[in-house]
């Protein structure tokens, strides 16, 4: 390998001395391109994907959560089927793999303005809840202290609500809640949130659970949903079972409290990014056929041009297994270069995107403003790795070529 190596690294040291010839450096360069745009085609598919897979599955579980104990009868009637959280909520927080437990309770109801009005349900967050998600996407006011008196009356409303109804930060509005009697409330406008998720915009309305819960008639025991995070949530479908073991119940079954997994809540949506996956698998397969391709094409102009050069060595006693060695190596050359120019390329384009935004989406389709993108280093290791052993694992068949050269003709090959 020592010897196969160093004229390799000979002949491919060529091209900077101006040795190569006018044959090859085309074909060379068509290869190395290849390569480059295949690998840099690869980065961007590979971290769009992530990045949107994240940012939409961080938006789903910044509304709810991994996993969600609840009556699945509250659907149709909220208010008669609270979850008692005495015991439970130590019982969950127990469970290994389990970060975070907080209650929220829900109450469906109306705003309305002298114009305008719109149907929406409040959820009720109190001091127990991470507010970090609605932090985030807040566009205007300041998040109240759900967990005091003083802000009892303070909700936090949507940027789409907001323009429907003409409301502002500090705006105040009467809510309405429809039992047997009907039941108004006046409201202040703390804060302006905007998540492009038009199905939890339109409707979600962020209040003190204290308040939601006296308008459901509950003591502070009593809630809608006990929301559970993970540490860790490539973990959900292993722990669901443990929750809702935990729950003293399984998971969606039951006429009492079920513990159901976010993926469970919002199948369709979880089903549609998990198709973007194989999307970018059909991505990669053709981008490394594509690299395969033109790097195989380059190698057998590389044999043809040193046909010469492979008599003598034959002829001085190298083998065919060395000699393919070393057109291997030296396409492995052209290929980390390929690689080096598809990393600047790929990588420089997702960190543009990444700091500028510069490509932006329909927020109303895509649930997001501009594509997101999610910069993996294991990730990057392992394309350009896979990249670099199937391409130069293709290059091994037509290597066999040498074989069929004999050194009396290949030495008088011109």
């Amino acid at each position: 390998m020592g010897l196969s190596f160093f004229l390799a690294r000979r002949f491919y040291g060529g091209k900077r001395r101006g040795r190569r010839s006018q044959a090859s450096a085309p074909a060379i360069r068509i290869a190395t391109l290849g390569v480059a745009l295949g690998l840099a085609v690869m980065i961007v598919s590979v971290c769009v994907v992530r990045g949107f897979k994240g940012e939409i599955s961080a938006k789903i579980t910044g509304f709810g959560s991994h996993v969600e104990i609840f009556n699945i009868k509250s659907g149709r009637q909220p208010e008669a089927y609270p979850v008692d959280v005495r015991g439970l909520t130590e019982r969950v927080a127990a469970v290994e793999g389990v970060a975070h437990v907080q209650r929220t309770s829900f109450k469906p109801g109306v705003l309305k303005t002298d114009a305008n009005f719109q149907g929406v349900t409040l959820k009720g967050i109190g001091a127990d809840y991470d507010p970090a998600f609605v932090r985030r996407h807040l566009v205007a006011g300041h998040l109240p202290r759900f967990g005091e008196e003083a802000d009892a009356n303070k909700i936090v409303i949507s940027k789409l609500q907001a323009d429907k109804l003409g409301l502002q930060v500090g705006d105040k509005i009467y809510a309405y809640f429809f039992e047997r009697t009907v039941k108004a409330r006046r409201f202040e406008i703390a804060a302006i949130y905007n998540t492009n998720m038009p199905q939890f915009d339109r409707t979600t309305v962020i209040a003190p659970i204290s308040t939601v819960n006296r308008l459901n008639s509950w003591p502070a025991h009593l809630c809608s949903r006990l929301e559970v995070v993970l540490s860790d949530p490539s973990q959900l479908e292993a722990l669901t079972p443990r929750i809702a073991a935990a729950n003293g119940a399984k998971g969606g079954e039951g006429s009492g409290p079920a513990a159901f997994s976010i993926r469970d809540l919002y199948p369709q949506i979880f089903s549609w990014l998990d198709l973007l996956d194989f999307n970018v698998l059909i991505i990669l397969v053709i981008m490394v056929c594509v690299a395969g391709f033109t790097m195989v094409s380059g190698l057998f102009i590389l044999i043809l041009e040193r046909v010469g050069t492979i008599g003598i060595l034959k002829a001085m006693g190298a083998g065919n297994t060395r000699i393919r060695h070393v057109f291997l190596w030296l396409a492995t050359f052209v290929v980390g270069r390929g690689l080096l120019l598809g990393n600047v390329i790929g990588i420089g384009l997702v960190w543009l995107q990444e700091r500028f935004r510069l490509v932006k989406l329909d927020a109303a389709a895509y649930y997001v403003d501009a594509v997101p993108v999610d910069i993996n280093v294991p990730v990057l290791v392992l394309l350009n790795a896979s990249t670099l052993v199937v391409t130069v694992l293709a290059l091994v068949g037509p290597s066999y070529m040498v074989s069929l050269i004999q050194p009396a003709k290949a030495i008088r090959f011109d």
